[in-house]
């Protein structure tokens, strides 16, 4: 135990060096970025991209603005697919030897984000240290390192043909971690880089429920899963029982809003909860203070950042702005140049700044995940805000959800159609339905004038789902675990139709 505890006390005491660093680029912001642009474009110049956009005769933001587009992932694609076929400097230099491999949303079945050497180290793993010195900065009482920290990631595959490795992008940083934090983690690398969901999960429990956790990490749908199973197959009452010294949740992928009530209960005592914003193309984002539900834009990761105001999204040539010119309370669409190989790429993530000293955002959503059929403008925000609302009202908890618009026939008013998976059903659903609807009206103007005398919108059409509904339709798909889930707004009926059609 004393060895321990000294490990824990020097990783620590590491660890918060970093700490000076964050203030540095919090302090100085622009210069950063800045840095990060031409840093970046001096490497690719030489590249198959640079030359083509002309990286060598980019002087200032407004020429990098002018020569390089702004693209989609189907537009970079062709390049990607050159880079995983072993070409070599296609949009970076080098070979690219990892592919986070990513169901997304866009039109593809699969996305394939390069993962760089640099991205991993510079991107993705120092986002992890990063993670762990800022919750050690906050909580310097902290006991991580005392004891196990739970991950629970997706699997690997080797790509055939071309020796290049792609699969969730938890599989390859799980792949790369160094020794010590392989020391420290849960469950062992062997069973966290299983493939088929069921058999893995089965492992993951058998081996976690007889560690001593001090941390877990994960996204919340999942991690939640594996908790539910770790207490079925023990005979504790909860986490808390289990795994006393559980001290923190690292939390991303999907809204922690309507998991919190779940959590407090399955855990069974307070712990510490912070967000991270990662996703395949990079990291961006960290909880930098306790209770709070904003993230601290991290500027320092080779990530150059860009924005368009999304009430210009779908004009033929919006604003484009830099991190310079963004304002707080206004919704942006993000756009990353980054160290992988992707420039000025649109990850399709929606964002809010709730400060510009330092920079700090909200996610608001995704470009396109959001209803708008009738021009009621309905972010997931508002939807998360309203159902936060109900579910208190009505003594409920919901555990997944969906929604969509039913489209307006003849002279039939539209409307929105949900499904609600509930772990506590409201005491009375047309009584929840109401008070949804009403804090959509009260927060959401645009929905409200939509929904005046039921002239264009009529009153939600809400489905309790039967239990594990979303479950059971991912496993359909082949997409459980990682960071697979069924999107919660979506502006046609592709993912509710046959959700309500299996609920019956």
């Amino acid at each position: 135990m004393a060895t321990k505890a000294l490990f824990n006390t020097v990783v620590n005491w590491f660890i918060r060096q970093r700490i000076d660093q964050i203030q540095n680029f919090m302090d100085h912001p622009i210069e950063t970025q800045k840095g990060i642009l031409f840093s970046q474009l001096f490497h690719a110049e030489d590249t198959e991209y640079g030359r083509k956009y002309g990286f060598n005769s980019i002087s200032s933001y407004q020429d990098f603005k002018n020569k390089v587009p702004i693209v989609t992932y189907e537009e970079m694609e062709p390049y990607i697919e050159k880079a995983r076929q072993g070409q070599k400097d296609v949009s970076w230099p080098g070979y690219i030897k990892h592919f986070a491999k990513s169901s997304g949303t866009t039109n593809a079945r699969s996305k394939f984000i390069p993962i760089s050497a640099e991205s991993l180290e510079y991107c993705h793993m120092k986002a992890g240290k990063d993670m762990v010195s800022i919750y050690a900065n906050n909580h310097p009482e902290n006991q991580l390192f005392n004891y196990k920290n739970l991950r629970l990631g997706g699997s690997s595959e080797l790509y055939a043909d071309f020796n290049t490795k792609f699969g969730d992008l938890s599989a390859i940083l799980i792949d790369n971690l160094p020794f010590w934090v392989e020391v420290t983690t849960t469950p062992s690398k062997k069973v966290s880089l299983m493939g088929e969901w069921e058999s893995k999960l089965k492992a993951i429990t058998s081996e976690v429920k007889n560690q001593d956790v001090g941390s877990i990490l994960g996204v919340p749908s999942w991690m939640m899963v594996l908790l539910q199973r770790v207490l079925k197959e023990t005979e504790f009452n909860n986490i808390a029982e289990l795994w006393p010294n559980l001290e923190v949740f690292f939390h991303g992928g999907i809204s922690f809003k309507p998991y919190r009530e779940q959590y407090q209960q399955i855990i069974g005592k307070n712990i510490n909860y912070y967000e991270i914003y990662n996703a395949s193309e990079g990291f961006f984002g960290i909880q930098d203070r306790s209770n709070s539900d904003e993230m601290l834009l991290m500027l320092d990761y080779g990530i150059f950042y860009e924005f368009i105001p999304m009430d210009q999204f779908h004009s033929s040539d919006p604003k484009v702005v830099s991190l310079e010119e963004v304002e707080t309370g206004r919704n942006y669409a993000m756009v990353i140049t980054t160290n992988g190989g992707l420039w000025r790429y649109l990850i399709g993530d929606t964002v809010v700044f709730t400060s510009t000293n330092p920079f700090r955002i909200k996610i608001t959503g995704r470009t396109k995940h959001y209803i708008n059929a009738f021009g009621e403008e309905l972010m997931i925000t508002n939807v998360e805000s309203a159902l936060t609302k109900a579910c208190e009202e009505t003594n409920a908890a919901v555990s997944d959800f969906t929604g969509a618009p039913v489209f307006m026939r003849e002279n039939e008013s539209g409307a929105h159609e949900w499904i609600f998976e509930f772990c506590k059903k409201p005491d009375d659903l047309d009584r929840f339905t109401d008070i949804f609807d009403s804090h959509l009206k009260s927060i959401n103007s645009d929905y409200e004038a939509k929904r005046y005398n039921n002239i264009t919108l009529k009153r939600p059409i809400v489905h309790i789902a039967k239990p594990n509904l979303f479950y059971c339709w991912l496993e359909s798909k082949g997409k459980l675990g990682g960071q697979n889930k069924v999107p919660r707004l979506s502006n046609d009926r592709e993912y509710i139709d046959p959700l309500l059609e299996l609920n019956r």
